[in-house]
C-alpha cells in the first residue's frame, strides 16, 4: 500500500466542511472520465470511457458526522482505504485526507509516482469540494 495525507485549513463551519466532503457524487466532477454513484453501504466510482474501464466501489465502515468517516475500497483494481476527519478551528475547520492505495500491475518502483499523482488529484477533489 501507498500512503499519503491531505491536509486543508478553511474558513468552513465543520458542519459545511463536513457536508461538502462527503457529497460523494460531486467527487467525480474533479476526477476525469469518473462519475460517481451512491450505494445502501457508499458509492462506485466508475471511471473509463463506455465500456472501457472499471469501477472503484467504496464501503462506509465508520460514519461520525461531522468528524470522520472511514472507507474501504473494494474493488479489483483500486485497493485500500481512507480516512476523511473534520476538526473544528478557530478560524473555521481543519480537513485531514488519509489515503492508503495500491492499484492492481502497478510495480513498487512507480509508487513515488502513484503518491504524487493521488496528492494532486484528490487535493484538486478536496480543494473543488472546499472552494468558498
Amino acid at each position: 500500500m501507498r500512503e499519503f495525507t491531505i491536509v486543508r485549513e478553511v474558513t468552513l463551519p465543520p458542519e459545511e466542511a463536513w457536508a461538502r466532503l462527503t457529497d460523494w457524487e460531486r467527487h467525480g466532477e474533479k476526477v476525469p472520465l469518473t462519475t460517481i454513484r451512491t450505494t445502501t453501504d457508499g458509492f462506485v466510482a466508475r471511471t473509463g470511457l463506455g465500456r472501457l474501464g472499471f469501477d472503484d466501489p467504496m464501503r462506509i465502515v465508520e460514519l461520525d458526522p461531522p468528524h470522520r468517516c472511514a472507507l474501504v475500497k473494494t474493488g479489483r483494481v483500486v485497493l485500500g482505504h481512507a480516512e476523511l476527519s473534520v476538526e473544528p478551528t478557530p478560524a473555521g475547520s481543519r480537513v485531514v485526507w488519509r489515503e492508503s492505495i495500491a492499484i492492481r500491475g502497478v510495480p513498487r518502483f512507480a509508487d513515488p509516482l502513484l503518491v504524487a499523482s493521488g496528492r494532486r488529484l484528490f487535493g484538486g477533489v478536496i480543494d473543488h469540494l472546499l472552494a468558498t
